[in-house]
């Protein structure tokens, strides 16, 4: 990885486009620390400390901490991250936006106009539930029709600029604009982890702790971060044989490739599926006191991460296996829709290829779907390991702040992975040209 951006900094447009990148960031981290006028910070802040194990947690990892600063970037680019996957699952679920996807770039650029669309819809949306909800508990210095819309255009607008930022890096940058600008947030977010765990189990302890304590949370998040690059890199490449054909007095085709199949197909989005339904309760319980009480209030608990692997209540632990299962169906739901071994099977035997020992057709396609649920079972069980480690030490050890582990490690490894990829593609293709120009 080194080696590459060592070499990228060699080349003139790289150069560029790495240096235009990291102007972006730093505007993104100057709009992280500018608050809304109006807010109170300290509200906000008590309120992420204390729930730190909930939704408002989760999101304030993913804004890089603008959040509890409530500054303009407070909703951060998750409001685009929402539109897209809906817009995802609309593409295949409405024909008509499947056809537009189909037409080519054409298609695509109107497709991406009604995710910015949507974008802004959800920024608002969100933006005017969190300036009435909490405003009225004192988020506001002063609840009024005028401060509530400050803090509502402020909000959207920024979420729109972090979307802007994020597509020009895509265009002028190292490309991966909106996962980069995830990323940073996310990245941003270290140092307050670091910090809380060395808090909680080397601060204060003797020397001889200290040092063990040290190297144990070094060796665990080394092992967590391997676990995650083999996750995300390994894939199931099924061979496939074309049979040959005859072109005039040529022999065309007989060549072997094959069919690569992700370990974990739907990468992050089963857990941000999980996530977010079992955090929606708890995030309009914040906003709705009769839930915090009686039944309601036990099972917004229950769905709460925060109470999980909690010795002094250890029944609310069930709710981990409710968001096992979940992150077990939506991998396997996600996957079911991105990908269709029927259309992949057809392809393959009108080009005239065939699995070896498996007959072209309906054996193709069972073939193929007995191996893909085989795979999707490995890929959730590691997406399963991966998200619930870092409760267990969360809820055993007391430990409020982990976002660089679980969801926040899988988008860093994959963020990282990708746009290192994407430099090596750009070198490469610089070096064709080259060659080709001599």
């Amino acid at each position: 990885m080194l080696s590459t951006l060592r070499d990228a900094f060699k080349v003139k447009d790289l150069r560029k486009k790495l240096f235009y990148t990291f102007a972006m960031l730093i505007v993104i981290r100057l709009g992280s620390n500018l608050t809304i006028p109006g807010v109170n910070n300290k509200f906000l802040r008590d309120f992420i400390s204390q729930q730190q194990g909930n939704a408002f947690g989760f999101v304030n990892a993913l804004t890089g901490g603008s959040f509890e600063q409530m500054s303009v970037l407070a909703l951060s680019i998750t409001p685009y991250i929402t539109s897209s996957i809906i817009m995802q699952l609309m593409t295949i679920a409405i024909p008509k936006l499947e056809e537009m996807q189909r037409e080519g770039e054409d298609g695509r650029k109107k497709i991406m106009e009604y995710t910015r669309y949507l974008t802004v819809a959800l920024a608002l949306a969100q933006s005017v539930a969190l300036s009435v909800g909490f405003g009225r508990q004192g988020l506001l210095f002063n609840f009024t029709p005028r401060s509530v819309i400050v803090a509502v255009c402020a909000m959207t607008a920024g979420s729109a600029f972090l979307m802007w930022i994020g597509e020009r890096i895509t265009e002028k940058g190292v490309g991966n604009g909106i996962s980069i600008v995830l990323l940073f947030n996310i990245i941003s977010s270290l140092p307050a982890d670091l910090s809380e765990l060395y808090n909680v189990f080397i601060k204060g302890k003797s020397v001889a702790v200290m040092v063990v304590a040290g190297l144990v949370i070094a060796a665990c998040i080394l092992v967590m971060v391997v676990f995650v690059i083999i996750l995300q890199d390994a894939e199931r490449r099924i061979p496939v044989q074309y049979s040959a054909k005859t072109q005039g007095r040529r022999l065309v085709g007989g060549q072997s490739s094959y069919i690569p199949l992700k370990v974990n197909t739907a990468n992050v989005i089963p857990v941000i599926f999980a996530s977010s339904i079992m955090s929606f309760p708890v995030a309009i319980s914040q906003f709705v006191p009769a839930l915090q009480t009686g039944i309601p209030g036990k099972i917004v608990k229950f769905l709460n991460s925060g109470s999980w692997f909690d010795m002094t209540s250890p029944v609310y632990t069930l709710g981990a296996l409710l968001y096992i299962v979940l992150i077990v169906l939506f991998a396997y739901f996600y996957t079911s829709i991105t990908f269709n071994p029927l259309e992949i099977a057809n392809n393959m035997k009108k080009q005239g290829g065939m699995i070896p020992f498996v007959r072209p057709g309906k054996p193709t396609t069972e073939y193929l779907t007995k191996i893909l649920n085989y795979i999707i079972f490995i890929g959730a069980a590691g997406l399963v390991i991966v998200c619930v480690i870092p409760l267990i030490i969360s809820g055993v050890f007391k430990v409020s702040r982990l976002s660089f582990t679980g969801t926040s490690l899988i988008i860093i490894v994959g963020v990282i992975l990708e746009t290192i990829k994407a430099i090596e593609s750009q070198m490469l293709v610089r070096n064709y040209k080259g060659f080709l120009s001599e």
